[in-house]
């Protein structure tokens, strides 16, 4: 015979779940709080010997000389990060809008999977592939000393980026219901016009969080810019030279983490770019929260 099942108490397996899901909320807060401490304990130093403004200021990086400078830094992420969002956005946005409003049955067993694969592909990858392809390319088409330079690493990004966007504007656009477009189809407008002054506009709130949560990927992205930027820490001369080679955040402490001294000032400043970095990012995502919020209440967002 057999014996009969020890049955748990539904009211049991129902508490079991919600507490589990409570210590994975308090773990990943604590977590947080714990890499915020650590960045700021080790950070410290940095910016009281050197002061914040001199560091955010200062235009030369030379740590063989004890000069620090962020400016370089600074400038060549902003137009790193500026040139690939108007990449990413080009492409990935009418992708997006093909995708959900226009592309038939066919087209999205086709695309819809290579942009997943697209999106599964490792950073690393995407950066050997730049330097084999788009940096030789743009050495021989540009008459370059290197290709490495902010336009390869802008590109790269810009490129690595779109399965991203594409996705997450795709499921906003798809997440406004189909009584919006039948009521302005009824009322005599046609599909463009429909996708221009309803659809969009009622996606608009996830169409920029979306925006703005890949700025802040494109800037915390390191292996591959590390690979085709150059990692030169000088500003380009002139500034809006994108020929020119530079230095991200996320380069130079790739590139230089792995030979500083322990408890040197040189570890201390690389532990505040760090900082800086996570408070951009941080940020970044909070406003992107935010004017999703807001655009959601003033226009019916989804």
């Amino acid at each position: 015979m057999d014996r009969p099942r020890l049955k748990v108490p539904r009211k049991y397996g129902e508490w079991f779940i919600e507490a589990l899901l409570l210590v994975s909320a308090i773990a990943s807060i604590f977590i947080t709080l714990l890499i915020f401490y650590f960045l700021v304990n080790e950070s410290l130093r940095a910016f009281a010997e050197l002061g914040i403004f001199s560091l955010l200021l200062g235009q030369k990086w030379h740590p063989t000389g004890d000069i620090y400078g962020l400016s370089p830094l600074i400038v060549t992420s902003l137009i790193i990060t500026l040139l690939a969002l108007f990449i990413n956005i080009i492409i990935g946005f009418p992708l997006a809008i093909y995708l959900a409003e226009l592309a038939g049955p066919k087209s999205k067993a086709v695309l819809k999977p290579a942009i997943e694969l697209l999106a599964g592909v490792p950073s690393i990858v995407y950066g050997f592939l730049g330097v084999i392809v788009l940096v030789s390319y743009l050495q021989d088409s540009f008459d370059m000393l290197t290709g490495r330079s902010i336009l390869a690493g802008s590109i790269l990004l810009g490129i690595m980026f779109i399965p991203y966007l594409t996705t997450i504007c795709e499921d906003a656009l798809r997440a406004v219901p189909s009584e919006f477009k039948e009521g302005s189809l009824a009322l005599g407008a046609n599909k463009w016009q429909t996708l221009r002054h309803v659809t969009i506009p009622a996606a608009s709130s996830g169409i920029t969080a979306a925006v703005l949560l890949n700025i802040g990927s494109i800037i915390g992205e390191t292996m591959a810019v590390l690979l085709v930027v150059g990692n030169v820490a000088r500003l380009p001369s002139p500034l809006y030279n994108i020929f020119d080679q530079g230095a991200t955040f996320t380069s130079v402490i790739a590139g230089e983490m792995g030979e500083v001294a322990r408890g040197s000032m040189h570890y201390h400043v690389l532990f505040a770019v760090g900082f800086i970095l996570l408070i951009v990012v941080s940020f970044l995502s909070l406003i992107a929260d935010l004017t999703r919020a807001r655009i959601r209440k003033k226009f019916g967002g989804y």
